[in-house]
């Protein structure tokens, strides 16, 4: 496996699943040592991490970006936008064969799986049903978002009364497209990603003192948001 890949997702992995938690310093020296990779390839990788807002630059060094909550409101602002859109063109463009396919695998779905199976069970959903409607260019966006959410994501989902709003919610949505009714879509995925929010703000608000007793860095949103 060439060197900079390999570095490259054992870094995000660690991050993503706040093994390395919000507000910790980097330093390339001690990820030279740590994951036995040259410098070049560690820059490459910190790099691409800072791009998806993952890592920061702190002075000489890196830190992992903390959770900032004006963002998450500032992401969800940008997932309605993006996903309410999609959904519409979704609903036209979308093939009899797909919209199935995606049916079927939320038929499979269990949602006393694991928080992090969710996370990534979730994002893959939003991530196809964008896809659906014909523009990479909502997927991507929505891969994007989904990314810089997921850290905080798994809050959302901590247990199965959560999972199991959020998988019937998805089941809606998906008939509602089988049923080529783009307004009912639009405004159920509208209203799914208001509550995603309001869950996971609740959950960061209840949990904000143990999160930071164990060392993640949590900011607030710039005042007057």
């Amino acid at each position: 496996m060439p060197e900079h890949p390999h570095v490259y997702e054992r870094l995000r992995s660690a991050i993503l699943d706040l093994d390395r938690v919000p507000g910790s310093r980097i330093t390339e020296r001690g990820l030279e040592a740590e994951l036995g990779a040259s410098r070049t390839p560690l820059r490459a990788a910190l790099m691409r991490l800072e791009a998806e807002g993952l890592v920061r630059r702190e002075g000489r060094g890196w830190e992992v970006s903390p959770i900032d909550l004006g963002e998450i409101a500032r992401l969800s602002e940008l997932r309605d936008a993006l996903e309410t859109a999609a959904v519409r063109l979704s609903a036209v463009r979308a093939s009899d064969d797909d919209l199935r396919a995606l049916h079927d695998d939320l038929g499979a779905y269990d949602p006393d799986r694991r928080d992090e199976d969710a996370v990534g069970a979730g994002a893959s959903f939003h991530v196809r049903l964008a896809a659906l409607s014909g523009n990479h260019f909502f997927a991507d966006s929505v891969s994007s978002a989904m990314t810089r959410l997921a850290r905080t994501r798994w809050l959302e989902v901590r247990t199965a009364d959560a999972r199991r709003t959020a998988w019937e919610e998805h089941r809606t949505i998906v008939d509602q497209l089988a049923a080529r009714d783009a307004d009912a879509a639009a405004d159920s995925i509208h209203r799914h990603i208001l509550g995603t929010h309001e869950r996971l703000l609740a959950a960061l608000d209840a949990d904000t003192r143990l999160l930071r007793a164990r060392g993640l860095a949590i900011v607030g949103p710039p005042k007057g948001e």
